[in-house]
């Protein structure tokens, strides 16, 4: 018998596409950051694991402080701020070759 498939894909209720799991991959200018040098990448990336961290201690500050607005918001800072440093990260996704335009 096999196991029935949930709403939104997967055996889970949650699409596989990476684009699905990490929205940032479905911006079209993401492909410019990835074509940066490793090292400006890098720098990028440990800029925003800072603001995520910092913007996770504000939501939670604020969701203590019984400000679930600000908290969503800081909240949403981070998780976004994650996704991009995640996408951009040098040692998890390979420089993609720049495309020769002349060619």
């Amino acid at each position: 018998m096999t196991k029935p498939t949930m709403p939104g894909g997967g055996a889970y209720g949650r699409s596989a596409r990476r684009e699905v799991r990490n929205p940032v991959l479905a911006l079209p200018s993401i492909s410019l950051i990835l074509n940066l040098p490793p090292e400006q990448r890098a720098v990028l990336c440990a800029l925003l694991r800072d603001l995520s961290a910092d913007a996770k201690c504000k939501a939670q500050a604020a969701w203590i402080g019984n400000k679930g607005i600000m908290a969503a918001y800081w909240k949403a800072v981070s998780v976004y701020s994650l996704h991009l440093a995640r996408v951009i990260n040098p040692a998890r996704t390979p420089t993609p070759a720049v495309r020769n335009e002349d060619a």
